[in-house]
Order: C-alpha cells, then structure tokens, then sequence
C-alpha cells in the first residue's frame, strides 16, 4: 500500500507536470489575443513611427491586433512606469529608446532600468555627426579641438534637452579631449538648427538625417561621425576614430522591452518575428529613409547593450556633473 508522503508526492508531481503543460501550451499558443505596445513618446515622432511600422507587421504575421499606446511624460518614466506594472504575460511590451538607460542616473524612478525589464530586441540605430556652422575656422576635429583649446569655453554646442544623448556626446567630446564647450539646450532639433544655421550657436551633434539637407546646402559643414565606418550618404565625413578620436562610440538606438518576469519562450518568439522584420527589404527601406540602420539582435545581445550603455552614460554624467530636473 501507498503511504501518505508518497502519495502527496504524486499529486504534487502531477500538479506541477499539468501546471507545466499548461503554461507550455499557453506559450506555444502566444499571441492567442491583443498585445498592447507602450510608447514613452508622443504620437507623430521617430520613436512612434517605429513602434507603428513594428506593430504592423506584428499583426500582419500573427493576426492578433498590436496596439499602439502613447504615454508620453517624465522622460519616459511614465511609459517605463506603465510596463513594469503590467502581468509578465508577453501581452505588454514597451519601446526603448537609449533615453532608458540615460534617465535612471539623471532623475530618480519608479523603477530599476535594467532588472524590472527583459530586453526583447533592438529595432534601429543610427550614428550622431558633429557638424559647425561654416564662420567656425575649423575645417577638421584636430583643427576644431586646437581651436577650442585656444578659446577656453567661448565656443558652444547645441543639444535638444539636457540629459539627451547629443547633450552627453558634447560632454564625452570635451572629456575625451580636454576642451569647454559651454552647453545650450534647446527644446527639440528644429530650434537648435535655427539657432545653428543663424550662427548663434557654434555646432550640434545629432542624427544625420536632421543635419544632412544642411551640409547638402552649404549652411553647415560636417566634421566627424561615430560608428565603426563612414555612411554612404556621406562618404566625404571621416568616423572621429578616423579624425584622431577612436573610442567615440555613442549610438542611438531603439528596442523592445517586456515586464522582467515574461517567460523566455514568449520573449525569445517575440524577438525573432521583429528580427524577421527587421529583414524585410520594405521595412528596411522605410528604416533607411527615416535615417536609421535595421539593427537585429538576440534578448541577450539587447540586455548587454543596455548595460553597457548604461555603464556608459554614468561615467559621462559623473565626470561631467550633470544634475536635470524633473
């Protein structure tokens, strides 16, 4: 006969054999409903877009409607914020910026950016130009470093918020050379760029699509891009590794993120249907008109690149003293 331990023990191996099926089942069925996708941002911009274009095909492919829902404010932490408190089900999932990993050491959140989150995939990335107004006497970054190490702090640069990735290259730039650039926020790209193509700011270091009708044009000249290698449109701009400067490595990117606890199957299907996407030769093209580079990786390859960043960003803001409001 049976004795009572052993039979607990059977049920209890039973239960959890039929609680295993069942949330393998649950899995395997994944998306059996709507999926809701989060974006810190306004409707209408580049991250939005790409939230869209993603979304779309997402639907397409597995016939489950992904929603697209806008909660911009606090500098992404009210978005973040919404993610975290959603069920770890696969059925929420949220857009990342780089903007995810730069917040958390400027402005105190709701929430750990890195361990409340499980990196699902990057979507898109692009590389930042310095370009100057063409009344600067620098026609490369060497001469335009010697020119600023002659001018201690009268050149300034223009950023499209404090905190934002192009304030931070400014200050890797003055840290990695030993220059003072003064900083000068501005509310978004276009005032910036008014304010650069009238000369009342010196130069900016931003995505290129926004700056190449401008270099196109003569208003602005371009000096150096990061990245590994020079870009097609602009073959003529050197990489600053290129102009004396390697290690200037900054990238915009974009991803996908779900709630830390999402299961790994429901996380790793997710990530190769967007990197199937990402492949689509439309999709790509869409990317490369908007400015940015297809950029496909695995959850794990997503999760060290924030880390990294992150690592990245508090060095920058540490050494550079950089205190932002709420």
């Amino acid at each position: 006969m049976m004795n009572f331990s052993t039979a607990v023990a059977r049920i209890l191996t039973a239960g959890m054999l039929i609680a295993i099926a069942g949330l393998a089942a649950a899995q395997q069925a994944y998306p059996s409903k709507s999926i809701r996708f989060i974006v810190p941002f306004p409707p209408g911009g580049t991250t939005d877009q790409l939230a869209r274009l993603v979304g779309q095909k997402l639907t397409e492919s597995w016939d489950q409607q992904v929603i697209v829902d806008n909660r911009p404010g606090g500098n992404t932490i009210i978005g973040s914020e919404a993610l975290v408190k959603s069920p770890a089900d696969g059925y929420t999932i949220l857009l990342t910026s780089i903007a995810h990993v730069i917040v958390p050491s400027l402005l105190p959140t709701p929430y750990d950016a890195i361990k409340d989150f499980a990196a699902v995939a990057t979507i898109a990335s692009n590389e930042l130009v310095l370009v100057l107004h063409p009344s600067v006497p620098a026609n490369t970054l060497q001469e335009l470093i010697a020119l600023a190490k002659s001018r201690p702090g009268q050149l300034n640069y223009a950023s499209t918020g404090s905190g934002t990735i192009n304030h931070l290259a400014g200050e890797l730039l003055n840290i990695r050379t030993g220059i003072k650039l003064q900083h000068i926020p501005y509310k978004g790209a276009a005032p910036a760029l008014v304010d650069l193509i009238g000369g009342q700011v010196q130069m900016f270091i931003n995505h290129p699509i926004a700056v190449i009708p401008y270099i196109r044009s003569g208003k602005v000249k371009a000096i150096s891009i990061s990245g590994e290698s020079r870009l097609s449109v602009l073959p003529q701009v050197p990489t600053f590794s290129e102009a004396g400067l390697p290690g200037f490595d900054l990238k915009n990117w974009a991803g996908v993120a779900a709630p830390a606890a999402t299961p790994k199957a429901i996380i790793d299907k997710l990530s190769a249907e967007i990197a199937r996407i990402l492949n689509l030769p439309e999709v790509k093209e869409k990317l490369v008109g908007q400015g940015m580079d297809p950029f496909i990786s695995t959850p794990e390859q997503a999760a060290a690149l924030m880390k990294a960043d992150m690592a990245k960003f508090v060095r920058i803001i540490k050494t550079a003293n950089i205190k932002m409001e709420n």
